[in-house]
Parts: C-alpha cells; structure tokens; sequence
C-alpha cells in the first residue's frame, strides 16, 4: 500500500524552542518513516507579523532549517523546502481567498487570541486575517490525507476542511479530499514565566542554547509561587520545572521529586539543576549534527532546493487541475 501523505509547517520567527521542538518536530522525526512527508519552513505565514525586518528573515529562515535538519529531520525520507519556494502556495492562496467568507475568518478562536499574545505589531492586515486561508493552501495543495496539529491548531484545520468542502461543491468535482487530524504527543509546554512557551511572549527556551545558556535559563525560572523558602512545601503541579520533570525524567524519580517538592525535602534551586541537566544531557546529539552542518550551510541549501523540486511535482499538477475547475 502507498502511504498516506502529511504536510506539517513550522514558522522562523525566531530561534526554534522546546516547545517547538517537543510540539513539531521531533514528532517528524517519527512520521518521516510512517507517510509521504513534507515540511515546510512557512516563511510567508511569518510575514503577517515580521514583515518589516528581511535580515532578520533570512537568517532566521537559514536557522530553522538547520535546527529542523539536526533534529533529526532526514531529507532522504522526507521534503523539507521553504514554502516561498513553491508559488503554488501563493496561488491556490489567492483562489481560495476568493471563495471563503470573511465570517469564516473572523470566527477563528486564535485570531483574536493572537492580536491580544502579540504586542508592539500592528496586525491590522488584510494577510494576518486570511493567514488561516494560506494554511488551508498549504494543506489542500498537497492533497495532504493527514496533518499533525495541536489542540489549538484544530480550527484552522476544521476551516480548510470546510474550504475544501465549498470547493468541492462549488465545481461539482471532489478535487480535495478530507483531511485527518493528528494529535501531537505533548501539551502545551510552559516557558520561563509560566505562560506557554512562545516567541511572542519572549520566554522561550531556544534549543540551539549551549549548555551554560540552558542552565541560566531554566535557573531563571518561575516556580510554585506560594513557596516562599527552602522550608516551604510546595506544589509540584502548578510549578513549570516540573512540567518538565513529566517529560523528561523517569516516572520513579518523577515520583521522587513530587514527593520531594511537597515535603519540602528538595528546593527549588536543586530541582532546576536537575532539570537543566536533563535538558542538556537530551539534546546532546542535536547540538553534535547542529555544530557538524553549521560548517558548510550551503549542504543545507541544496537540501531545501531539492525539497522544493519535490514539491512542486505534486503542486504544479494540483494548480493545474484546480485552474481547470474554476475556468482560468
């Protein structure tokens, strides 16, 4: 049997963080071997909010495919392209705009969540309103059967099925198919301040951090705020270090430092140098292929070129039925 085809994206607008990187990616890393993979760097979805500093777009482009590549990402097995490298998204994009109602987008729950998350920006666009239609394109481009999602990325998933649904019925033809939703394995992941972990927040813990900066950085985090001194119990479950804790220390010694935590046996100083060792100790291959293909960026280059070929075997074929459609 041929295997069912994913898309999956992830935006440089910044450092790629954990929550990235347990959220997205190394997910890929697994679903490469199980579908027809293609990873898009969505460097046009970050233009709805850093769309007035191209250095920084560049070289945060080049960063994230590299961290991508390092965690494990592997092109043999997969696409990996920057999406402005296929103008078909820009295309079917542009179609697809002129047949989705505006109500369709001011619904969507994470638009009014993301003008209140990002400040300093003006967002008042006509693209940050349709950026949900681009990732419908995305998606709908590739016929993708099934595309890994989190909790709140499930309605713009529910909108491109809905937008592949008036398409379908508007010219008679099912030229999209429905689209399977795939759960990602880790919750929202918290960062330094206890909110989750996001660029727009500036609390994030970027994975290409060497050890000393990872140290700093989960040193410097917020933990059970009622715990006042050393002697105080506290409150593993509302800490953010311990969140950690769940995912990356065994279920005994997770066990060990609840129990250590409300007893007030183990402060917080010693459980953020447990788990920033954790951390450090997990990502010791990462940063071993990070230093390796930093070398020579050109390799990763022609990575990202030779996805896009791939690519768009797939997407030139989808404009062009998709033109005959609606008579262009």
């Amino acid at each position: 049997m041929s295997q069912k085809r994913l898309v999956s994206g992830i935006q440089p607008t910044g450092k790629m963080h954990l929550g990235n990187y347990l959220g997205a990616v190394s997910n890929w890393v697994h679903l490469q071997d199980e579908y027809e993979s293609y990873f898009l760097v969505v460097d046009l979805h970050s233009l709805t909010t850093v769309y007035e500093d191209p250095e920084r777009l560049r070289q945060d482009k080049l960063d994230l495919a590299i961290d991508i590549l390092a965690a494990g990402v592997d092109p043999a097995k997969c696409a990996l392209f920057h999406q402005s490298d296929v103008p078909e998204h820009s295309e079917l994009h542009l179609y697809l705009s002129m047949i989705t109602p505006l109500q369709w987008l001011m619904r969507v729950p994470t638009y009014k969540g993301k003008i209140e998350e990002i400040k300093g920006k003006d967002l008042d666009t006509y693209g940050f309103l349709g950026y949900p239609v681009l990732m419908a394109a995305d998606i709908l481009l590739y016929k993708a059967q099934v595309v890994p999602v989190g909790q709140d990325q499930l309605p713009h998933l529910e909108l491109a099925r809905e937008i592949a649904r008036r398409f379908n019925s508007l010219y008679k033809k099912p030229v999209f198919p429905m689209i399977e939703e795939k759960l990602t394995q880790y919750p929202v992941l918290p960062g330094l301040d206890g909110r989750k972990m996001s660029k727009s927040y500036q609390n994030t813990i970027p994975v290409s951090a060497t050890p000393d900066e990872m140290q700093k950085l989960v040193m410097s985090m917020l933990t059970d705020p009622n715990r006042k001194r050393r002697t105080d119990p506290g409150n593993p479950y509302i800490c953010p270090v311990f969140a950690y804790h769940k995912i990356y220390n065994s279920p005994t010694r997770q066990e060990e430092v609840s129990v250590g935590c409300q007893t007030a046996e183990i402060g917080c100083v010693d459980c953020k140098k447990e788990c920033a060792s954790l951390l450090i100790d997990s990502l010791g291959s990462f940063r071993a292929r990070r230093a390796e293909l930093m070398k020579d960026t050109s390799q990763v280059s022609a990575i990202l070129t030779k996805g896009a070929e791939k690519a768009r075997n797939i997407t030139t074929q989808t404009i062009r039925e998709v033109k005959q459609q609606i008579g262009l």
